[in-house]
């Protein structure tokens, strides 16, 4: 997913990033179809750790490597959380059995990119 802007920022170009940019907007639209009286629970959780996936990406990118390793680890475990969520939404009805599954597919799919950047990173050191 790429964004038109004069600017640019080299975190934007880990596919890992754009991924997890565009989880967080999957999720976003998703949680609006929640019922109101998970506004402050479930909806808030899930698309706040949904975020948190591409912020700990960006946030930790122009540090070190050992400390973009620990924000990477952040982003994992956010990823981790939105399972948690998501089999919440499923299994409150939600949410369809084919989008649980989709979002299960791209956590998978952002959960291993950011293991593969770790790696990279612990061998660059």
């Amino acid at each position: 997913m790429k964004f038109e802007s004069n600017y640019h920022f080299s975190f934007e170009n880990l596919i890992v990033y754009q991924k997890a940019i565009a989880f967080g907007e999957i999720i976003n639209e998703l949680v609006e179809t929640f019922p109101h009286k998970e506004t402050f629970r479930l909806t808030s959780q899930f698309s706040r750790a949904a975020d948190s996936i591409a912020a700990n990406i960006s946030e930790g990118s122009a540090s070190t490597d050992a400390n973009f390793n620990r924000y990477l680890k952040m982003a994992w475990d956010s990823s981790h959380e939105c399972v948690t969520w998501n089999t919440k939404a499923y299994l409150r009805k939600y949410i369809s059995k084919e989008q649980y599954e989709s979002n299960r597919a791209l956590l998978t799919e952002i959960g291993k990119m950011i293991s593969s950047l770790r790696r990279k990173l612990n061998i660059k050191n």
